[in-house]
């Protein structure tokens, strides 16, 4: 069966493109108001996709723009998943950079392969119509699907999902799931799928120091009155420790060692931690001592200021001890760490090093716990073997960054997700000319098949 499958897709490759095309050729940019009735025909476009297939689909109004929301019957003892995807795009700008329409894919061979080049090609257009043709394909094929299939498109994914934790609120019982299923992540390296089973979660700050009441006469005052400046660039030192940890007081209570097998996985990655740092100009891993480049930014929690302004910083030279300071910076946390404890562990380290006259205030970027899914979940190994059916190897990885939808999809469903991606790091996602390698889009319809077929004998 799925060998018949899979040549299906091999020879309806174009028509599958083409659909990928017109997906594409809508300019769904969420955060522009300008787009808006754009938006709302991509999620009637995918909704009617859905429709096309037999699903029992529609566009759901929200606070912000619609979700779509469609189920695929199977078998009722077969594990049933939610596959979550976005339909929104980030804003084309700067136009002059493109080579080409944004919203007018073109096909470019490269040496090797061929890019589909367009905004959305990959973020996410290309990665969610993965799963979708998959789907597709076992219908056209079988008549239906061993698996039943439910579907969640979000069309704010790129401007802050504002409305999704409302939503799920409200439609939680009809999305009940064994699994989640995401397709927004990247391979290891390009001939290495792998499923992310950890990101950080995230605590953004910004804060203000004030000393006194105006800017003062550095000859006049200097040496006598705080500066706020210089106030907050002991506060920010204290930050760290000498050996590049985090020195806020409880900041590593709730941190958990790898596995031995997460170890021993990520250990024998081709990664070059040498070649990783100096191809941005680096050479000495920044982090705490004794941890590989990869423990640092995919499983220890981190410290980054991101910005210090204050003062006089226009040109020439102006003598004043600023009153003002001010700085942005995050935490990027691990599983276990709980972000509100962190933000409250952050303000009060702050507070006890501030001089008895000066104050500061403090403004919250962003608060999201981390997330990992347990090695034992049943869904996890049969997906790495059809990976490596397909591709010849797989692997599991994590990821530095934040995926706050993840989270929210947990809370409200109360399930785990499996993050399977055919992206590669040069994308160009958010950037001019983002691409999707075909082979991403072909041999990712290929391994969706293989992993439905494999997720159907899970009891």
């Amino acid at each position: 069966m799925t060998d018949q499958i899979l040549s299906h897709i091999d020879a309806t490759l174009d028509a599958r493109l083409e659909r990928l095309f017109e997906l594409i050729r809508i300019p769904s940019v969420s955060t522009d108001p300008a787009y808006a009735g754009d938006v709302a025909r991509c999620a009637e476009w995918l909704a009617g996709t859905l429709r096309e297939m037999g699903a029992e689909a529609s566009t759901r109004e929200t606070t912000g723009h619609p979700m779509v929301v469609g189920h695929l019957p199977g078998p009722s003892e077969a594990p049933h998943v939610l596959f979550y995807g976005h339909y929104d795009v980030q804003p084309a700008d700067p136009l002059e950079l493109w080579n080409s329409d944004p919203f007018e894919p073109v096909l470019r061979p490269v040496e090797g392969d061929t890019h589909i080049v367009a905004r959305g090609a990959s973020d996410d257009k290309g990665a969610l119509m993965t799963f979708v043709e998959a789907c597709r394909a076992f219908i056209e094929t079988q008549g239906t699907l061993p698996i039943r299939v439910s579907f969640l498109f979000e069309g704010e994914e790129e401007s802050g999902s504002r409305s999704l934790p409302g939503f799920l609120k409200g439609a939680a019982q009809e999305l009940e799931c064994d699994i989640v299923l995401v397709c927004d992540t990247d391979m290891w390296d390009r001939e290495t799928p792998a499923v992310t089973t950890m990101f950080r979660g995230l605590v953004g700050q910004e804060i203000t120091v004030t000393a006194g009441d105006r800017d003062l006469h550095s000859g006049m005052f200097g040496n006598a009155a705080a500066n706020a400046l210089a106030v907050l660039s002991d506060v920010l030192a204290s930050l760290r420790t000498p050996d590049g940890g985090v020195a806020i007081e409880g900041f590593y209570d709730d941190v958990e060692e790898l596995s031995p097998e997460t170890a021993a996985e990520w250990a024998a990655l081709p990664f070059d931690e040498e070649g990783f740092l100096t191809n941005v100009g680096l050479k000495v891993p920044a982090g705490e001592a004794g941890r590989s480049v990869l423990q640092q930014v995919w499983a220890r929690p981190s410290c980054e200021i991101h910005g210090i302004w204050g003062g006089y910083t226009d040109p020439g030279f102006k003598t004043v001890i600023p009153c003002q300071a001010h700085a942005k910076l995050s935490f990027r946390l691990v599983a276990g760490q709980d972000p509100e404890k962190i933000r409250t562990n952050f303000l009060a380290h702050v507070r006890a090093r501030l001089p008895e006259d000066c104050s500061v205030r403090f403004e919250d970027h962003g608060l999201s716990p981390a997330w990992a899914m347990d090695r034992e979940n049943r869904f996890l190994a049969p997906t790495l073997e059809a990976l490596s059916d397909e591709w010849g190897r797989s692997t599991t990885c994590g990821t530095g960054g934040s995926i706050p939808i993840i989270g929210a999809l947990k809370a409200a469903l109360g399930v785990d997700a499996l993050l399977v991606g055919f992206g590669r790091f040069d994308n160009r996602i958010h950037s001019p000319n983002e691409k999707y390698d075909l082979s991403s889009f072909h041999k990712g319809m290929r391994s969706w098949v293989r992993i439905i077929e494999r997720l159907s004998t899970c009891k």
